[in-house]
């Protein structure tokens, strides 16, 4: 797992994936696996997930995908368990990114703020990686 910062303020933690090394074969596999994940953690709620892939081809010449890029989907969850200011709200929910490639996986998320929902994340992303 490494941490960047996208676009130079935004920190993620991302992971590279070969397909030799994952059971997984679409990025809907592994969408459907993070779901049972969050349904079975005792906090998190899953809210949805968004074909980004599909929504930009709709898009037409308005929209621009990078041709190594077969599929990506976002799975939206939220872990809050407590409103203790106005502002929280903005961080909230958690969106996982998986893009799938020719011979990769690419599942990142954006830092979340209470560190005991980034360590969930990262093991859960981290168990794609299973062969």
């Amino acid at each position: 797992m490494k941490e960047t910062m996208v676009m130079g303020k935004y920190p993620i933690s991302e992971l590279s994936i070969e397909k030799n090394h994952t059971t997984f074969t679409t990025a809907d596999e592994i969408i459907e696996t993070l779901k049972k994940k969050i349904d079975a953690h005792p906090v998190a709620v899953f809210i949805a997930t968004f074909d980004h892939y599909t929504h930009t081809k709709s898009l037409g010449e308005k929209g621009m995908i990078s041709d190594d890029i077969l599929d990506a989907k976002n799975i939206i969850c939220c872990f809050g368990k407590a409103i203790p200011e106005a502002n929280m709200i903005a961080v909230r929910p958690r969106s996982i990114g998986v893009v799938e490639m020719q011979n990769e996986f690419v599942i990142s998320f954006l830092d979340a703020p209470n560190p005991q929902a980034h360590e969930v994340m990262i093991s859960w992303v981290e168990s794609i990686k299973n062969k």
